[in-house]
Protein backbone atom coordinates (compact mmCIF):
# COMPACT_ATOMS: atom_id res chain seq x y z
CA UNK A 1 0.00 0.00 0.00
CA UNK A 2 1.34 3.36 -1.14
CA UNK A 3 -0.07 5.27 2.19
CA UNK A 4 -1.14 3.51 5.64
CA UNK A 5 -2.82 6.88 6.79
CA UNK A 6 -5.49 9.22 5.26
CA UNK A 7 -3.31 11.77 5.55
CA UNK A 8 -0.87 10.71 3.81
CA UNK A 9 -2.70 10.09 0.93
CA UNK A 10 -4.70 13.58 0.82
CA UNK A 11 -0.89 14.98 0.97
CA UNK A 12 0.35 13.22 -1.79
CA UNK A 13 -3.00 13.92 -4.50
CA UNK A 14 -2.29 17.57 -3.67
CA UNK A 15 0.57 17.22 -5.96
CA UNK A 16 0.05 14.51 -8.27
CA UNK A 17 -1.58 16.65 -10.64
CA UNK A 18 -0.22 20.16 -11.07
CA UNK A 19 -3.63 21.70 -11.51
CA UNK A 20 -6.27 22.08 -8.72
CA UNK A 21 -8.56 22.43 -11.07
CA UNK A 22 -8.89 20.18 -14.49
CA UNK A 23 -12.20 19.71 -15.73
CA UNK A 24 -12.76 16.51 -18.11
CA UNK A 25 -14.01 13.53 -17.67
CA UNK A 26 -11.82 11.39 -19.48
CA UNK A 27 -9.27 10.51 -17.00
CA UNK A 28 -12.03 10.05 -14.64
CA UNK A 29 -13.90 7.73 -16.63
CA UNK A 30 -10.97 6.04 -17.66
CA UNK A 31 -10.10 5.06 -14.49
CA UNK A 32 -13.49 4.09 -13.53
CA UNK A 33 -14.18 1.63 -16.03
CA UNK A 34 -11.08 -0.05 -14.93
CA UNK A 35 -12.10 -0.56 -11.71
CA UNK A 36 -14.29 -3.75 -10.07
CA UNK A 37 -17.07 -3.44 -9.93
CA UNK A 38 -17.35 -0.26 -11.48
CA UNK A 39 -21.33 -0.51 -10.62
CA UNK A 40 -23.92 1.09 -9.15
CA UNK A 41 -27.19 -0.43 -11.06
CA UNK A 42 -28.34 -1.47 -8.00
CA UNK A 43 -28.87 1.80 -6.39
CA UNK A 44 -31.17 4.58 -7.49
CA UNK A 45 -28.92 7.45 -8.51
CA UNK A 46 -29.40 11.06 -7.40
CA UNK A 47 -27.16 14.13 -9.61
CA UNK A 48 -27.46 17.53 -7.66
CA UNK A 49 -26.19 20.72 -9.20
CA UNK A 50 -26.25 24.07 -8.61
CA UNK A 51 -24.94 27.28 -7.49
CA UNK A 52 -26.22 27.25 -4.20
CA UNK A 53 -28.62 24.90 -2.03
CA UNK A 54 -26.67 21.42 -2.79
CA UNK A 55 -25.46 20.06 0.21
CA UNK A 56 -29.19 21.56 1.50
CA UNK A 57 -31.15 19.30 -0.72
CA UNK A 58 -28.13 16.40 -0.34
CA UNK A 59 -29.33 16.85 3.46
CA UNK A 60 -32.69 16.68 2.59
CA UNK A 61 -32.69 13.82 0.54
CA UNK A 62 -31.25 11.62 3.32
CA UNK A 63 -33.03 12.93 6.36
CA UNK A 64 -36.33 12.06 4.36
CA UNK A 65 -34.94 8.42 2.87
CA UNK A 66 -33.58 8.11 6.17
CA UNK A 67 -37.07 8.22 7.58
CA UNK A 68 -38.71 6.21 5.24
CA UNK A 69 -35.82 3.04 6.23
CA UNK A 70 -33.93 3.14 2.84
CA UNK A 71 -29.49 3.23 3.05
CA UNK A 72 -27.99 6.19 1.64
CA UNK A 73 -24.44 7.15 0.10
CA UNK A 74 -23.58 10.37 -0.20
CA UNK A 75 -20.95 12.10 -1.34
CA UNK A 76 -20.15 15.97 -1.29
CA UNK A 77 -17.86 18.91 -0.99
CA UNK A 78 -15.91 20.62 0.34
CA UNK A 79 -15.40 18.97 3.75
CA UNK A 80 -15.52 21.56 7.18
CA UNK A 81 -13.22 19.78 9.53
CA UNK A 82 -12.94 16.02 8.71
CA UNK A 83 -12.21 15.02 4.87
CA UNK A 84 -14.74 11.80 6.05
CA UNK A 85 -17.55 14.24 5.80
CA UNK A 86 -17.26 13.86 2.13
CA UNK A 87 -18.14 10.40 2.04
CA UNK A 88 -20.85 9.35 4.28
CA UNK A 89 -23.36 5.96 4.75
CA UNK A 90 -26.99 6.51 6.05
CA UNK A 91 -25.50 10.05 6.80
CA UNK A 92 -22.11 9.31 9.02
CA UNK A 93 -18.91 9.97 7.15
CA UNK A 94 -17.15 6.58 6.51
CA UNK A 95 -14.18 5.28 8.29
CA UNK A 96 -10.83 6.15 7.43
CA UNK A 97 -9.77 2.65 6.50
CA UNK A 98 -12.80 2.30 3.95
CA UNK A 99 -11.39 5.60 2.29
CA UNK A 100 -7.94 3.86 2.37
CA UNK A 101 -8.53 0.69 0.61
CA UNK A 102 -10.48 2.93 -1.90
CA UNK A 103 -7.56 5.06 -2.66
CA UNK A 104 -5.40 2.05 -3.07
CA UNK A 105 -7.46 0.71 -5.70
CA UNK A 106 -7.88 3.79 -7.38
CA UNK A 107 -4.10 4.71 -7.48
CA UNK A 108 -3.30 0.63 -8.75
CA UNK A 109 -6.40 1.34 -11.46
CA UNK A 110 -5.26 4.57 -12.33
CA UNK A 111 -1.86 3.81 -13.73
CA UNK A 112 -0.19 6.40 -15.00
CA UNK A 113 -3.62 8.95 -15.34
CA UNK A 114 -2.70 11.95 -13.39
CA UNK A 115 -5.62 12.68 -11.26
CA UNK A 116 -6.50 15.31 -9.68
CA UNK A 117 -7.21 15.93 -5.75
CA UNK A 118 -10.90 15.85 -6.41
CA UNK A 119 -11.29 13.04 -8.98
CA UNK A 120 -9.51 11.10 -6.53
CA UNK A 121 -11.97 11.71 -4.11
CA UNK A 122 -15.07 11.13 -6.47
CA UNK A 123 -13.46 7.64 -7.35
CA UNK A 124 -13.15 6.67 -3.41
CA UNK A 125 -16.93 7.42 -2.96
CA UNK A 126 -17.86 5.87 -6.00
CA UNK A 127 -16.05 2.89 -5.42
CA UNK A 128 -17.23 3.01 -1.30
CA UNK A 129 -20.75 2.91 -3.05
CA UNK A 130 -20.53 -0.13 -4.98
CA UNK A 131 -18.78 -2.24 -2.59
CA UNK A 132 -21.42 -1.16 0.28
CA UNK A 133 -24.60 -1.01 -2.62
CA UNK A 134 -27.19 1.47 -0.61
CA UNK A 135 -30.35 1.56 -2.24
CA UNK A 136 -30.01 5.53 -3.01
CA UNK A 137 -26.30 7.71 -4.15
CA UNK A 138 -26.51 11.28 -3.67
CA UNK A 139 -23.94 12.86 -5.80
CA UNK A 140 -23.32 16.64 -5.61
CA UNK A 141 -21.32 17.88 -8.32
CA UNK A 142 -18.31 19.84 -7.26
CA UNK A 143 -17.97 22.24 -9.79
CA UNK A 144 -20.40 22.95 -12.66
CA UNK A 145 -21.83 19.67 -14.11
CA UNK A 146 -21.14 19.04 -17.52
CA UNK A 147 -17.51 18.07 -17.05
CA UNK A 148 -17.39 17.61 -13.11
CA UNK A 149 -16.51 14.25 -12.48
CA UNK A 150 -19.50 13.60 -10.78
CA UNK A 151 -20.73 13.19 -14.34
CA UNK A 152 -19.58 9.83 -15.61
CA UNK A 153 -22.49 8.55 -13.59
CA UNK A 154 -25.94 8.31 -15.04
CA UNK A 155 -28.19 9.26 -12.48
CA UNK A 156 -31.65 8.40 -12.08
CA UNK A 157 -32.90 11.94 -11.79
CA UNK A 158 -31.04 14.85 -11.88
CA UNK A 159 -31.75 18.37 -9.50
CA UNK A 160 -30.21 21.91 -10.19
CA UNK A 161 -31.16 23.77 -7.85
CA UNK A 162 -30.16 27.46 -8.29
CA UNK A 163 -28.37 29.72 -10.80
CA UNK A 164 -26.07 32.61 -9.61
CA UNK A 165 -22.40 33.38 -10.71
CA UNK A 166 -19.91 31.93 -9.47
CA UNK A 167 -16.69 30.23 -10.63
CA UNK A 168 -16.90 32.64 -13.49
CA UNK A 169 -13.01 31.50 -14.53
CA UNK A 170 -14.34 27.50 -15.37
CA UNK A 171 -17.96 27.94 -16.00
CA UNK A 172 -18.46 31.34 -17.97
CA UNK A 173 -19.74 35.23 -17.03
CA UNK A 174 -23.05 35.02 -17.24
CA UNK A 175 -26.21 33.18 -16.03
CA UNK A 176 -27.11 31.19 -19.12
CA UNK A 177 -23.73 29.96 -19.61
CA UNK A 178 -23.18 28.96 -16.18
CA UNK A 179 -27.08 27.48 -16.40
CA UNK A 180 -25.56 25.48 -19.48
CA UNK A 181 -22.58 23.83 -17.53
CA UNK A 182 -25.44 22.71 -14.72
CA UNK A 183 -27.43 20.94 -17.16
CA UNK A 184 -24.72 19.07 -18.31
CA UNK A 185 -26.02 16.54 -15.68
CA UNK A 186 -28.85 15.89 -17.56
CA UNK A 187 -29.61 12.48 -19.06
CA UNK A 188 -31.54 11.72 -22.27
CA UNK A 189 -35.20 9.89 -21.30
CA UNK A 190 -34.79 10.36 -17.26
CA UNK A 191 -36.34 13.48 -15.52
CA UNK A 192 -34.90 16.37 -14.12
CA UNK A 193 -35.68 19.01 -11.92
CA UNK A 194 -34.74 22.26 -11.46
CA UNK A 195 -36.10 24.12 -7.50
CA UNK A 196 -34.51 27.29 -7.99
CA UNK A 197 -35.90 30.55 -9.06
CA UNK A 198 -35.52 32.15 -12.78
CA UNK A 199 -34.07 29.44 -14.59
CA UNK A 200 -31.95 30.35 -17.25
CA UNK A 201 -33.29 29.67 -21.03
CA UNK A 202 -29.97 27.39 -21.89
CA UNK A 203 -31.48 24.87 -19.03
CA UNK A 204 -34.63 24.42 -20.76
CA UNK A 205 -32.65 24.42 -24.23
CA UNK A 206 -30.23 22.02 -22.68
CA UNK A 207 -33.48 19.87 -21.95
CA UNK A 208 -35.32 19.74 -24.60
CA UNK A 209 -32.11 18.60 -26.69
CA UNK A 210 -31.21 15.96 -24.78
CA UNK A 211 -35.34 15.13 -24.83
CA UNK A 212 -35.19 15.24 -20.47
CA UNK A 213 -38.67 15.73 -19.03
CA UNK A 214 -37.74 19.13 -17.15
CA UNK A 215 -39.73 19.75 -14.25
CA UNK A 216 -39.51 23.29 -12.94
CA UNK A 217 -40.41 24.92 -9.58
CA UNK A 218 -43.44 27.32 -10.10
CA UNK A 219 -44.80 25.76 -13.35
CA UNK A 220 -45.00 21.98 -12.44
CA UNK A 221 -44.56 21.89 -9.07
CA UNK A 222 -45.29 24.89 -6.30
CA UNK A 223 -45.02 25.67 -2.36
CA UNK A 224 -47.72 27.61 -0.30
CA UNK A 225 -46.46 29.08 2.29
CA UNK A 226 -48.32 29.47 5.94
CA UNK A 227 -47.84 30.92 9.20
CA UNK A 228 -46.80 27.44 10.74
CA UNK A 229 -46.82 25.00 7.68
CA UNK A 230 -46.84 24.73 3.97
CA UNK A 231 -48.89 22.72 1.11
CA UNK A 232 -46.29 21.50 -2.01
CA UNK A 233 -48.30 21.02 -5.24
CA UNK A 234 -47.35 19.07 -7.80
CA UNK A 235 -48.45 17.75 -11.25
CA UNK A 236 -50.84 15.00 -9.72
CA UNK A 237 -51.26 15.38 -6.11
CA UNK A 238 -50.95 17.86 -3.24
CA UNK A 239 -48.87 17.77 0.65
CA UNK A 240 -50.76 19.56 2.99
CA UNK A 241 -49.61 21.20 6.21
CA UNK A 242 -45.89 19.83 5.83
CA UNK A 243 -43.62 21.11 8.78
CA UNK A 244 -40.73 23.98 7.18
CA UNK A 245 -37.50 22.26 7.08
CA UNK A 246 -35.44 22.17 9.88
CA UNK A 247 -32.69 24.98 8.04
CA UNK A 248 -32.77 28.59 8.41
CA UNK A 249 -34.25 30.66 5.35
CA UNK A 250 -36.85 30.96 3.31
CA UNK A 251 -34.95 29.65 0.63
CA UNK A 252 -35.24 25.69 2.31
CA UNK A 253 -38.78 26.24 0.88
CA UNK A 254 -37.48 25.68 -2.53
CA UNK A 255 -34.91 23.19 -2.21
CA UNK A 256 -37.61 20.75 -0.21
CA UNK A 257 -40.50 21.48 -2.62
CA UNK A 258 -37.35 20.15 -5.24
CA UNK A 259 -36.83 17.52 -3.10
CA UNK A 260 -40.33 16.19 -3.05
CA UNK A 261 -40.69 16.65 -6.76
CA UNK A 262 -37.87 14.11 -7.09
CA UNK A 263 -38.99 11.57 -4.78
CA UNK A 264 -42.26 11.77 -6.88
CA UNK A 265 -40.98 10.85 -9.88
CA UNK A 266 -38.48 7.97 -7.87
CA UNK A 267 -41.79 6.72 -6.31
CA UNK A 268 -41.76 3.78 -8.31
CA UNK A 269 -38.16 2.69 -7.46
CA UNK A 270 -37.97 4.12 -3.80
CA UNK A 271 -41.81 4.26 -2.86
CA UNK A 272 -41.66 6.15 0.61
CA UNK A 273 -45.14 7.30 2.86
CA UNK A 274 -45.66 11.22 3.37
CA UNK A 275 -45.03 10.56 6.93
CA UNK A 276 -41.20 9.98 5.69
CA UNK A 277 -41.67 13.76 3.95
CA UNK A 278 -42.96 15.06 7.25
CA UNK A 279 -40.40 13.84 9.56
CA UNK A 280 -37.56 13.95 7.47
CA UNK A 281 -38.27 17.64 7.06
CA UNK A 282 -38.29 18.03 10.86
CA UNK A 283 -35.25 15.90 11.38
CA UNK A 284 -32.87 17.51 8.73
CA UNK A 285 -29.80 19.56 9.70
CA UNK A 286 -26.50 20.70 8.18
CA UNK A 287 -23.78 22.19 9.38
CA UNK A 288 -22.22 25.49 8.39
CA UNK A 289 -25.75 26.94 6.37
CA UNK A 290 -27.43 29.81 8.58
CA UNK A 291 -26.45 27.35 11.74
CA UNK A 292 -27.24 29.58 15.05
CA UNK A 293 -24.83 28.47 18.19
CA UNK A 294 -24.92 29.94 21.38
CA UNK A 295 -21.92 30.92 22.93
CA UNK A 296 -20.98 32.51 26.24
CA UNK A 297 -24.20 34.01 26.14
CA UNK A 298 -23.30 35.31 22.39
CA UNK A 299 -25.06 34.51 19.66
CA UNK A 300 -23.02 32.79 16.32
CA UNK A 301 -24.01 32.21 12.72
CA UNK A 302 -22.03 30.54 10.72
CA UNK A 303 -22.76 30.32 7.29
CA UNK A 304 -20.12 29.19 4.22
CA UNK A 305 -21.85 31.90 1.81
CA UNK A 306 -19.72 33.05 -0.43
CA UNK A 307 -21.10 34.59 -3.57
CA UNK A 308 -23.77 36.90 -4.22
CA UNK A 309 -26.56 34.69 -4.35
CA UNK A 310 -25.94 32.99 -1.28
CA UNK A 311 -24.75 35.93 1.07
CA UNK A 312 -28.25 37.79 -0.32
CA UNK A 313 -29.89 34.78 1.59
CA UNK A 314 -27.85 35.85 4.48
CA UNK A 315 -28.63 38.96 4.38
CA UNK A 316 -32.18 38.52 4.68
CA UNK A 317 -31.90 36.03 7.36
CA UNK A 318 -29.79 38.77 9.27
CA UNK A 319 -32.76 41.51 8.83
CA UNK A 320 -35.71 39.51 9.47
CA UNK A 321 -34.04 38.52 12.56
CA UNK A 322 -32.44 41.47 14.74
CA UNK A 323 -30.69 41.56 18.07
CA UNK A 324 -30.57 43.65 20.54
CA UNK A 325 -26.92 44.43 20.69
CA UNK A 326 -24.48 44.56 17.43
CA UNK A 327 -23.77 42.17 14.68
CA UNK A 328 -20.41 41.68 14.41
CA UNK A 329 -18.85 39.89 11.08
CA UNK A 330 -15.75 37.70 10.37
CA UNK A 331 -15.18 37.52 6.99
CA UNK A 332 -12.72 35.50 5.27
CA UNK A 333 -12.87 35.04 1.71
CA UNK A 334 -10.82 33.07 -1.20
CA UNK A 335 -9.33 35.02 -4.03
CA UNK A 336 -11.39 34.71 -6.70
CA UNK A 337 -14.58 35.75 -5.15
CA UNK A 338 -16.63 39.02 -6.04
CA UNK A 339 -15.56 40.59 -2.39
CA UNK A 340 -17.19 43.86 -3.17
CA UNK A 341 -20.49 42.16 -4.05
CA UNK A 342 -20.55 40.65 -0.73
CA UNK A 343 -19.31 43.54 1.51
CA UNK A 344 -21.66 45.95 -0.47
CA UNK A 345 -24.95 43.08 0.38
CA UNK A 346 -23.37 42.86 4.03
CA UNK A 347 -22.26 45.99 4.84
CA UNK A 348 -26.34 47.34 5.93
CA UNK A 349 -26.44 44.51 8.16
CA UNK A 350 -23.37 44.95 10.07
CA UNK A 351 -21.93 47.19 12.96
CA UNK A 352 -18.45 45.97 12.63
CA UNK A 353 -15.78 43.85 10.80
CA UNK A 354 -13.47 41.81 11.74
CA UNK A 355 -11.34 40.77 8.62
CA UNK A 356 -9.13 37.69 8.22
CA UNK A 357 -6.46 35.82 6.38
CA UNK A 358 -7.73 32.68 4.85
CA UNK A 359 -4.05 30.79 5.38
CA UNK A 360 -4.30 29.01 1.95
CA UNK A 361 -3.02 29.31 -1.06
CA UNK A 362 -6.02 30.97 -3.01
CA UNK A 363 -6.67 32.63 0.75
CA UNK A 364 -7.10 36.45 -0.12
CA UNK A 365 -5.28 38.52 2.93
CA UNK A 366 -7.15 41.07 4.82
CA UNK A 367 -5.23 43.87 4.00
CA UNK A 368 -6.84 43.20 0.41
CA UNK A 369 -10.61 42.65 1.81
CA UNK A 370 -10.00 46.20 4.26
CA UNK A 371 -8.94 47.84 0.82
CA UNK A 372 -11.92 46.37 -0.62
CA UNK A 373 -13.89 47.85 2.13
CA UNK A 374 -12.51 51.42 2.28
CA UNK A 375 -14.15 51.54 -1.25
CA UNK A 376 -17.38 51.35 -0.04
CA UNK A 377 -19.24 54.48 1.50
CA UNK A 378 -19.93 55.17 4.36
CA UNK A 379 -16.47 53.14 5.43
CA UNK A 380 -17.25 50.67 7.45
CA UNK A 381 -15.86 50.34 10.80
CA UNK A 382 -13.08 47.29 10.87
CA UNK A 383 -10.33 45.41 12.06
CA UNK A 384 -7.51 43.16 9.89
CA UNK A 385 -6.12 39.71 11.43
CA UNK A 386 -3.30 37.72 9.62
CA UNK A 387 -5.20 34.73 10.70
CA UNK A 388 -8.59 32.92 11.51
CA UNK A 389 -8.06 32.17 15.35
CA UNK A 390 -6.86 36.07 15.90
CA UNK A 391 -10.09 37.34 14.48
CA UNK A 392 -12.30 34.79 16.23
CA UNK A 393 -10.32 35.24 19.63
CA UNK A 394 -10.57 38.91 19.06
CA UNK A 395 -14.00 39.62 18.05
CA UNK A 396 -15.29 36.65 21.36
CA UNK A 397 -13.41 39.12 23.45
CA UNK A 398 -15.52 42.49 22.05
CA UNK A 399 -19.05 40.72 21.83
CA UNK A 400 -20.90 40.76 24.69
CA UNK A 401 -24.25 39.53 25.74
CA UNK A 402 -27.25 40.34 23.39
CA UNK A 403 -24.58 41.07 20.53
CA UNK A 404 -24.52 38.65 17.79
CA UNK A 405 -21.07 37.28 15.58
CA UNK A 406 -21.82 36.40 12.21
CA UNK A 407 -18.85 33.82 10.40
CA UNK A 408 -18.86 33.69 6.92
CA UNK A 409 -17.35 33.73 3.89
CA UNK A 410 -15.85 30.09 2.98
CA UNK A 411 -15.52 26.40 4.00
CA UNK A 412 -12.76 27.73 5.34
CA UNK A 413 -13.47 30.49 7.50
CA UNK A 414 -16.74 28.54 8.92
CA UNK A 415 -14.25 25.32 9.59
CA UNK A 416 -11.75 27.90 12.19
CA UNK A 417 -14.99 28.85 13.99
CA UNK A 418 -16.47 25.80 14.21
CA UNK A 419 -13.07 24.22 15.96
CA UNK A 420 -12.53 27.37 18.26
CA UNK A 421 -16.12 27.26 19.47
CA UNK A 422 -15.16 23.36 20.02
CA UNK A 423 -12.23 24.26 21.71
CA UNK A 424 -12.09 24.43 25.86
CA UNK A 425 -12.55 27.65 27.39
Amino acid sequence: MRFATLEGWLTWQESLNPKTIDLGLERTRQVWQRLVPPDLSSSTVISIAGTNGKGSTVALFEAIFKQAGYRTGSYTSPHLLRYNERIRLDGEPVEDQQIIDAFQATDEARKDVPLTYFEFGTLAALLVFAREKPEVVLLEVGLGGRLDAVNIIDADVSVVTSIGLDHQEWLGHDRETIGREKAGIFRPGRPAVFSGSDMPASIADQARMLQTHLYINGREFHCEAGAETWNWCGPSRMLNALPYPHLPGQHQLDNASGVIMALELLARKTPLDDRAVVQGLEAVRLTGRQQTVEHQGVQWVLDVAHNPHAVSALARQLKENPVAGRTLAVLGMLDDKDVTSVLTLMQPHIDRWYFATIENARGMSAEKLAGMAQSLLPVPPFDTHDTLDRALKTVAEEAGVGDRVVVFGSFFTVAAALAYLDSPA
